[in-house]
């Protein structure tokens, strides 16, 4: 059955409302939807390479709680966990469950959430935003079937396909319930009816948007709209990304209405329009929805949208006495509660979880000493809620111990300063490492603390007020160390069994960095 042919034009108004100039730069100037396009442009720049790529994603996500609590949140649903796996509890596992283009993408997703969802005009923006999700999930499994390089590309595409209507509905929304309208009454396109009531059609103004964003041409160039008809394979990328977002959004739409490629007019359509040019026919058609619906509720839900191990005890010989006391086997634990050092009320759960998959990602053979090194570096940062924290290592060509990887607070300037000599000093960090204690800073303030800080410490980091310090010692080689800290105090200290935890963390690392 051929689908129905797009109604004949309509004719315009004698007087058409030029608002699109104007209206762009109202919606681009809005503050909330500005910082919305700062973070979309940060995101997609984003590259994937082995280790860079990765690090800089896990850096944006954890930088706000509110998305890192939704990406595990993601990871840990039955779709993509495992029944034999632990609880992903890092963002770095999360990367490698979910994949890298996978993460970026749902990041873009949940940004779009969190700055449009909290709309007055909630239910529209509902609408809007559910197909410009579910339009992503569509582009994503089309993109795993291409050979094109950099297909998923046309995920995010898809994703923002439909951006002008979703930013209509949310700030103009008289306007979008004008169109609509116009629309329902069957006698005119989207195009027309948009083009009618903005003076463009909102293709012409999700593409202005995104290049507002400085969103890279190619994705900007894949919103176009494909001429009407059933449409031929594609001669190259671009077509084919523009082939896959169309698609994707009119996929979305009929999924929305609960409507089946089988038993419905509009799914039939859709197969006879992109399935020569896509290789889909009706079986793959159906399949894609199926795995699309169960992706969704899977999102939706993670959006809230939706329906011990015990470690030898390191001896602290040789210590000053404040550091003796310092050390982590000091530490007297309380009852869960609230600690106004930020540490959380479940740290040892958090640390618990993160051992276990630490060890069942070594176990599995992931045991790049990187990777090792990044996710033990989460864990401490995320299960005891420091501010900033890194791993410091040697550097014998610079002469220096460098910080290599950093999460937190302005990591990116304090990685660049976070470096002392080689040559053994009398200031904590060196007797840290040369003692091979960990140590528990719980007032960095104190004045025999103070004394023990170097210089390049207490200009690098004023307000530290308490951070532990944990040595990478090798058959007794001193290759590091791990160090952490908060701008509170810390009187909690660290109970036993989670010191037995942070030190069966760093025993992951030293046995990753075990020649042999």
């Amino acid at each position: 059955m051929e689908p129905l042919p797009p109604s004949p034009p309509s004719p315009l108004p004698a007087e058409p409302r030029p608002v699109r100039g104007p209206l762009l730069k109202k919606l681009c100037g809005d503050e909330g939807l500005f910082a919305l396009g700062v973070s979309v442009a940060r995101v997609v720049q984003l590259a994937d390479s082995e280790d860079q790529g990765t690090q800089s994603l896990a850096y944006y996500v954890l930088a706000d709680v509110a998305l890192t609590q939704k990406i595990l949140r993601l990871a840990n649903t039955p779709t993509y966990r495992t029944a034999s796996s632990s609880a992903v509890t890092t963002i770095s596992r999360a990367i490698s469950l979910l994949g890298f283009d996978n993460v970026k993408t749902t990041a873009l997703a949940m940004l779009l959430v969190d700055t449009l969802s909290n709309s007055k005009h909630a239910q529209s923006v509902r609408v809007e935003l559910e197909a410009a999700l579910c339009a992503s999930l569509v582009g994503r499994e089309l993109a795993r079937m291409s050979a094109y390089q950099g297909a998923e590309e046309a995920s995010i595409g898809a994703l923002f396909k439909n951006i002008g209507p979703l930013v209509i509905a949310s700030q103009e929304h008289e306007r979008f319930r004008e169109i609509a309208t116009l629309m329902a009454t069957g006698q005119h396109t989207q195009a027309q009816a948009s083009q009618m009531i903005l003076g463009s059609t909102y293709d012409t103004l999700s593409a202005a948007i995104l290049h507002e964003w400085k969103i890279p041409d190619v994705i900007v160039r894949s919103l176009s709209a494909l001429a009407p008809g059933r449409q031929k394979p594609a001669l190259n990328r671009q077509e084919w990304m523009r082939q896959v977002v169309s698609f994707s959004i009119d996929a979305a739409r009929i999924m929305a209405r609960k409507l089946h490629p089988f038993d419905s007019v509009e799914g039939q359509a859709l197969q006879q329009r992109y399935g020569v040019a896509l290789n889909l026919d009706t079986d793959k058609i159906a399949q894609l929805f199926d795995t699309v619906s169960g992706d969704m509720a899977c999102l939706l839900d993670s959006m809230h949208l939706g329906p011990q191990q015990e470690v030898a005890e390191e001896s602290a010989e040789g210590l000053p006495d404040v550091l003796l006391l310092a050390t982590m086997d000091a530490g007297i634990g309380e009852p869960d509660g609230a600690h106004p050092s930020g540490k959380p009320f479940h740290a040892r759960d958090l640390l618990l979880a993160g051992v276990q998959e630490v060890t069942q990602m070594r176990a599995a053979g992931r045991s790049k000493v990187n990777e090792v090194i990044q996710t033990v570096l989460e864990t401490l940062y995320r299960s005891m809620g420091f501010r900033f924290a890194t791993v410091c290592l040697k550097d014998v060509r610079s002469g220096q111990y460098r910080a290599r990887i950093a999460f937190g607070e302005k990591h990116a300037v304090r990685q660049v300063g976070f470096a002392f000599p080689l040559l053994p000093q009398n200031d904590l960090f060196h007797l840290a490492m040369e003692n091979d204690a960990d140590l528990m800073i719980a007032d960095a303030s104190a004045p025999k603390i103070r004394d023990l800080l170097p210089r390049w410490h207490r200009e690098l980091l004023p307000d530290a007020r308490s951070f532990i310090v944990l040595p990478l010692v090798v058959q007794g080689v001193q290759l590091g160390l791990f160090y952490a800290d908060r701008v509170q105090p810390a009187p909690e200290g660290v109970p036993p069994d989670e010191t037995s935890l942070i030190r069966a963390l760093k025993g992951q690392v030293l046995v990753a960095l075990t020649p042999g």
